[in-house]
């Protein structure tokens, strides 16, 4: 990783970073070339500050895949989470008998620490026979019981996304259940008069009055799960990378500062584009 400080003059036409001095291109397309640096980099974005233009870009295959598994588990695992905890959240907040006690076991999985549950997890990913996980895809007719979840570059991330799944979706179907029971009950009696059933109820009443709260729990558990460090480092350890671990390693490990830091400004950035993406997205202003 590295954040490299270019020339103030660009070319617009050419797309192409100028040294004020020389008049040489700096910079070519796509992949670009560094003055003096015989290595090679892919670009990941350009800003300016104070009047100075700096390229940042990644020189380590481990970091560029760290980043494509750390979007592809953010994606499908925050995903999944608001489908299931919207859906808990909905259940919950119906009046049954027993409603309280279940929301207090919906909450299990979130409050056991991560170290903890992640052990756990990682004894039920053996790739034996005796692993939990292996004895259910056996009973479901996928795999011979062995799958090497752990060890598998196919299955290693989707691993770490099933057990996110676990412990986080209790964390979002508690911040709906916050939202949900905020909408005031006479708009439901209201849709009862005018004959709504409970699917039109959901997607004209319910939906759009839940906006503002799916926005906040979308953006908290975005930002946590773009960051995800003890999961990656407890169960994989050097196996796979999170960016938050590649950082991590190369501050420890390496004693890379510079390279380390430069990792957590990617970090930010990427963080930064999603919190103001959803927001826009789910149209969520200050008022």
């Amino acid at each position: 990783m590295t954040i490299v400080e270019a020339p103030p003059e660009l070319d617009d036409a050419g797309n192409v970073v100028i040294d004020p001095e020389t008049g040489e291109t700096q910079y070519e397309s796509a992949v670009r070339v560094l003055p003096r640096e015989p290595r090679r980099y892919r670009e990941l974005t350009q800003f300016n500050l104070f009047g100075t233009q700096y390229v940042v870009g990644a020189t380590d295959d481990d970091f560029i895949r760290s980043i494509g598994d750390s979007l592809r588990f953010t994606f499908i695992s925050v995903i999944i989470e608001t489908i299931l905890g919207l859906g808990i959240a909905l259940v919950v907040n119906m009046n049954f008998k027993g409603r309280g006690m279940m929301r207090v076991f919906m909450l299990v999985p979130w409050v056991i620490p991560t170290a903890v549950s992640s052990r756990i997890w990682e004894w039920m990913f053996a790739s034996t026979r005796v692993g939990f996980m292996n004895v259910v895809f056996q009973i479901l007719g996928f795999g011979d019981g062995q799958i090497p979840f752990l060890a598998s570059e196919a299955w290693q991330v989707p691993a770490m996304i099933m057990i996110d799944v676990w412990k986080t979706t209790p964390f979002m179907a508690l911040l709906l259940l916050a939202g949900l029971q905020l909408i005031p009950g006479d708009l439901y009696e209201a849709a009862d008069v005018d004959g709504a059933g409970k699917l039109r109820q959901f997607w004209s009443v319910t939906l759009p009055l839940l906006r503002p709260t799916i926005a906040v729990a979308l953006v908290f558990r975005t930002l946590d799960a773009v960051r995800v460090f003890d999961l990656f480092q407890i169960v994989l350890a050097q196996k796979r990378y999170s960016m938050a671990s590649y950082a991590y390693y190369e501050l420890i490990n390496g004693q890379r500062m510079g390279y380390s830091s430069a990792a957590s400004v990617i970090i930010f950035i990427i963080i930064t584009v999603f919190a103001v993406g959803y927001i826009r997205l789910l149209g969520v202003d200050s008022d």
